[in-house]
């Protein structure tokens, strides 16, 4: 017993640990993601993913942003030898294996940004020396390490660091970096800084420093940060500053004694006497370009302080996204002459301007590009604003006033027409449901943007001299007017049911129409584009017709002479239902579908070929002799069948009218008529002059004789074999190669031998000698009879013809003897 239980105990044992056995490797198995598309991309983003899955070890690029991966291991991404982009943000990602990226040998982007980092290692890069893009923005360590972290990454060209926690930098951080293309810093927090940290750097190409908390409370240090980063021809970005005073903005002077060329501020909030004091350090300054982006305005626009400075050398001016306080009191910038005079470019975007005086106009002396996008333009303030028909701003090229609320084509059209060097016009997303049916324009217009209105027509208001035409976006359905000189036509976002015809286009080289209702287009339909290159007609919805299929297939591989542009993605097919969803470079019709004429045509053919070819076999077996035979015997069944029912069983004998049935060729009617007739039907006598039994009279059935006139000749047989005890055959020469008696053979040997009478009841006569091999193998069965009953022959010799007669009278009465 106690043996028994310890038995029970070790196998309890071995079921729990195989459980748990597969428990483990079921909690341990490792995720998968299959999201990859042609070109190799996954994007397994945004899955709840808590590990690295699996996925194809040919992946060039790997999307694991936005999961809840904590930790790389060592073996996560072992085999990714190809992997070049690799996407790790937004995962809370605290632990990293120092050699988890070892594999990682062709490299080129990693980020690590908006993790939960609080240290970086060195050992993470050490292998990825054809890394190039690097971001380890906003994560939680407060300095960069040692030894320095990036000493291996010598093709490193864009690199991305700090956060909020990050509070020193100091020398030799960045060793091993020699130049980037970008740099980026965010730094809001930072409390110590070693000057020098980043001037080892160059060429830098590009500059951007978040330092909130430098320039509140350390200007020394946001000083130090912007001298070394300051090069003339270096780009830098200034995030997230609040410039109050005149202590605020000392650390531009480094960038000013550094000449600097190129300035942003973004995310900056502002006030009048920093503006003033900004202008006084930059005095003199060789600036080309000031960007402003994010801004609030604290003041109201009273600069003129600042009106003895030198800013000959700004060209560029451009501000976006303003916020001002206190707008009704903000000033008309009147007193700005010794700002304004100078640009060539000037953008004011999504600055809530709606009116820009005309005396502030004639300011703008040397402008060539105005952008006065997305503010509260219309059509009665940009009258003011360009001055009517003065003559001012007579050296602009590009007008941009998208996102107005303008309505009239026709003003803005006659305002414009005034600038003889007008080039481009931007006057999309705004109001216009109306095109008139002409309108002025300057004679050197050439790109012109009405994207994003409400247009239904297309009239010859659009000036001839177009190279560009932006209509995306509107309601139109047809486009018929003729530009001659058009290069590149947007039609995206209407209602076109098929292209527009390149008749109205001689020289278009790019036609966009994507997003419309086009159902299909193919080679026909641009046949009249002479000069087209580039084709966008992707994101419709597509009925996947052979010749569209065929069609975009080609072009997409590069066979055509027009270049699909927005690639294979963009084209799918919406019908048929089975096809649906399917991008058109997938899709595989079948030859039935596509070439259904020559499907037809080639089916029709081999149906004929097998139809000659099986009525041959079927000639040469006989089939259609039985196929008659078998029609014959069906109907004479039914016939029979009738008859019988109106006859009565007892009656049988009664209608039995010959004797025998005398089946023969009409070549052997001579010997039917001289002998078999008289000897069998005319009265005879025995030798000793009396009339035996056996020498009584016979009744023969003759075709010739005894068939009724007029009725059916299978009919005639069968009643003649339905009413006769035998039938004779006359075999012959002659019987085989008649048709007449093949015709009755045929029939005769039907009924024979189907049943309806035994072997007994046929009498083979010989004329002369005849092998069975002689009959037709398709009388199968006569052959048999032939090879087993007895059969008369017709002597020729006289002195044996008692005989045969005797021998066939018996043969004849043998039912009745």
């Amino acid at each position: 017993a106690s043996s028994l239980k310890f038995l029970l105990f070790i196998l309890v044992l071995l079921f729990l640990s195989e459980s748990w056995g597969q428990r483990l490797n079921t909690d341990n198995k490792k995720p998968s993601c299959d999201h990859c598309n042609q070109q190799l991309f996954c994007n397994c983003s945004h899955n709840g993913f808590t590990s690295v899955p699996s996925v194809t070890g040919s992946a060039l690029s790997l999307d694991l942003s936005f999961n809840k991966i904590t930790a790389v291991t060592n073996d996560d991404l072992t085999g990714h030898t190809q992997l070049k982009v690799l996407d790790l943000h937004g995962n809370g990602l605290a632990e990293i294996h120092p050699s988890a990226f070892d594999s990682l040998w062709s490299l080129e982007q990693l980020d690590l940004s908006y993790n939960q980092l609080t240290m970086l290692n060195y050992k993470w890069f050490s292998k990825l020396e054809a890394l190039q893009q690097l971001n380890l923005l906003n994560n939680p360590y407060s300095y960069l390490g040692s030894p320095p972290v990036f000493g291996a990454l010598v093709r490193l060209r864009k690199l991305a660091l700090g956060g909020p926690s990050l509070n020193e930098l100091r020398r030799g951080d960045l060793s091993g970096v020699t130049q980037l293309e970008e740099l980026t810093v965010h730094a809001n927090n930072l409390t110590s800084y070693d000057a020098g940290t980043l001037a080892h750097i160059w060429p830098l190409g590009h500059v951007t420093l978040s330092l909130h908390g430098p320039f509140l409370t350390n200007v020394t240090l946001a000083g130090a940060m912007i001298d070394d980063v300051s090069y003339p021809e270096t780009p830098i970005i200034l995030k997230d500053i609040h410039l109050i005073g005149v202590q605020s903005v000392q650390p531009f002077s480094k960038a000013a004694k550094r000449r600097i060329r190129y300035l942003t501020l973004h995310n900056v909030s502002v006030s009048d006497e920093a503006i003033v004091d900004l202008l006084v350090v930059l005095d003199g300054v060789p600036l080309t370009k000031l960007t402003i982006e994010d801004v609030t305005l604290t003041g109201e626009g009273w600069w003129e302080k600042a009106s003895k400075t030198d800013h000959k050398s700004i060209d560029e001016f451009h501000i976006r996204n303003v916020v001002i306080l206190d707008v009704y009191k903000f000033t008309s910038l009147l007193q700005l002459g010794f700002l304004l005079e100078y640009p060539r470019r000037v953008s004011v975007i999504n600055a809530k301007v709606f009116v820009m005086p005309c005396l502030t106009s004639h300011l703008l002396k040397n402008l060539q590009y105005l952008d006065l996008s997305d503010n509260l333009l219309t059509d009665l303030t940009l009258v003011e604003t360009l001055c009517g028909t003065t003559q001012t701003l007579m050296d602009i090229r590009v007008l941009n006033f998208s996102g107005n609320a303008l309505k009239s084509l026709s003003t803005v059209s006659r305002l414009v027409t005034k600038f003889s060097k007008l080039t481009h016009l931007d006057i999309s997303r705004t109001g216009y449901s109306f095109m008139p049916s002409s309108c002025p324009w300057p004679s050197t217009l050439r790109f012109l943007n009405i994207s994003g209105a409400k247009f239904t027509a297309i009239t010859p208001c659009l000036p001839k001299t177009l190279e560009v035409l932006d209509l995306s976006n509107n309601n139109l359905k047809d486009f018929t007017l003729l530009l001659p000189v058009l290069r590149e036509l947007y039609l995206s976002g209407n209602k076109f049911l098929r292209l527009p015809s390149g008749l109205s286009f001689p020289n278009l080289q790019t036609l966009t129409i994507q997003s419309n209702t086009l159902n299909m287009f193919g080679k026909t339909d641009l046949q009249s584009y002479q000069r087209l290159e580039n084709l966008q007609a992707g994101q419709n919805k597509f009925v996947c017709s052979c010749d569209f299929v065929s069609f975009v297939q080609l072009e997409l591989r590069g066979g055509g002479g027009i270049e699909l542009t927005d690639g294979v993605d963009s084209y799918i097919c919406d019908s048929p239902f089975y096809l649906q969803g399917q991008p058109v470079d997938q899709v595989r019709l079948s030859v039935v579908m596509c070439h259904q004429v020559l499907f037809v045509s080639v089916s029709c053919g081999l149906a004929l070929f097998v139809a000659i070819l099986l009525s041959v076999v079927l000639w040469r077996i006989h089939a259609f002799w039985y196929l008659k035979m078998i029609w014959a015997w069906l109907k004479t069944k039914r016939n029979s069948r009738q008859r019988q029912q109106r006859r009565d069983k007892a009656d049988t004998e009664a209608l039995i009218s010959f004797d025998a049935f005398v089946s023969y060729s009409e070549r052997d009617a001579g010997w039917v008529e001289n002998f078999l007739v008289p000897e069998l039907e005319e009265p005879s006598e025995s030798s000793s002059g009396t009339r035996s039994a056996s020498h009584q009279p016979l009744t023969l059935c003759l075709h010739k004789r005894d068939f009724l006139p007029g009725q059916w000749i299978v009919d005639n047989i069968m009643n003649a074999i339905e009413r006769s005890r035998r039938t004779v055959f006359i075999l012959s020469e002659n019987f085989v190669q008649s048709d007449w008696c093949r015709y009755e053979l045929d029939f005769s040997h039907f009924w024979l031998f189907e049943g309806h009478a035994t072997g007994e009841a046929a009498i083979l006569i010989l004329l002369e000698p005849l092998s069975k091999d002689d009959v037709p193998k398709r009388f199968y069965k006569l052959r048999k009879l032939m090879s087993s009953t007895t059969y008369l022959e017709w002597p020729q010799e006289d002195e044996k013809r008692e005989e045969f007669w005797r021998s066939l009278r018996n043969a004849l009465r043998g039912n009745d003897n």
